[in-house]
């Protein structure tokens, strides 16, 4: 199916969303109409109808885009490490919670593309990066749970062929399964998986980070609103960090914390284990997050 090539004003985007720098708002493809569900099941944008055609300008303009984030990411990370300099244009992490909501509109931009050969190699070096960068900051559980939960949805989709929450089909696999993951793909998601698990048991093991309500420093979770109908791939990802209140009491903060610890990936986890044969694939990890 062909898709639409067609030029969208630049005087008039559509209200709502957030246009990256030096993106023109024509030249990113437009999405499917949304499904409610999707979007507030799995705090997803809803993909576009059909896959980006393989060396079109569309794609090369999520490349680059996809691209020029992660690199913008990793700068910011580094300088986390570095005495800040005020006249830096570009300025350290304060907190994991300011990365994952970077990391978050990148992943929104991914899954938007509808495209599996864009989708699977860019998801599997957030999640392979993600384990450095978590690592490098105080536990924030409510914004990193929130990102894994997201990227659980998204390999386990991919996995399955269509969205786990909403059953509808994902662009790439009207044939079936072979735009997917290859075997090595799988063998590598789940190393990277298996070693997110042991290593988010160590860092949740620190002291928690103060987290305000707006997300400065750490966040209870990433909200993606529900795409417009008719908006650019890059309005419709200006995701809002909505903070919310947790319970006060220890006791119930540190059962939700070994739930959260014990789900991260589950759904990926078991997907792989029935086609690697492992019998399941959920490993058993301690729980020492006192």
């Amino acid at each position: 199916m062909a898709e639409n090539e067609g030029p969208v004003s630049l005087t008039a985007p559509a209200p709502g969303g957030f246009v990256p720098p030096a993106i023109p708002s024509n030249s990113l493809p437009s999405p499917a109409p949304s499904s409610a569900s999707a979007a507030a099941v799995s705090n997803l944008p809803h993909p576009r109808r059909t896959s980006l055609r393989p060396g079109s300008i569309k794609e090369d303009k999520v490349r680059n885009y996809v691209s020029d984030k992660m690199l913008h990411i990793s700068r910011r990370y580094v300088k986390h490490f570095a005495i800040p300099d005020p006249s830096d244009e570009v300025a350290g992490y304060k907190s994991m919670a300011e990365l994952c909501k970077d990391l978050d509109d990148v992943i929104n931009i991914i899954w938007l593309s509808g495209t599996p050969s864009l989708q699977i190699p860019y998801l599997l070096n957030i999640a392979s990066e993600f384990t450095t960068w978590l690592e490098g900051f105080p536990p924030s559980p409510p914004a990193t749970f929130s990102l894994l939960r997201k990227l659980d949805h998204c390999f386990a989709s991919l996995l399955f062929g269509y969205d786990i929450d909403t059953k509808e089909t994902l662009p790439g696999f009207e044939n079936g399964l072979r735009a997917g993951l290859s075997r090595t793909d799988m063998v590598r998601c789940k190393s990277v998986i298996e070693r997110t698990r042991v290593l988010v048991v160590e860092v949740m093991s620190k002291e928690a980070a103060d987290e305000d309500q707006n997300g400065d420093i750490g966040g209870p979770g990433i909200q993606t609103p529900k795409p417009d109908d008719d908006t650019d791939l890059e309005t419709e990802v200006d995701a809002q960090h909505d903070m919310n209140d947790f319970d006060d009491g220890d006791d119930d903060e540190d059962e939700l914390l070994h739930m959260d610890v014990a789900k991260v990936y589950e759904n990926t986890l078991v997907k792989l284990g029935d086609i690697l044969g492992d019998g399941g694939g959920v490993t058993t990890i301690p729980m020492s997050v006192d």
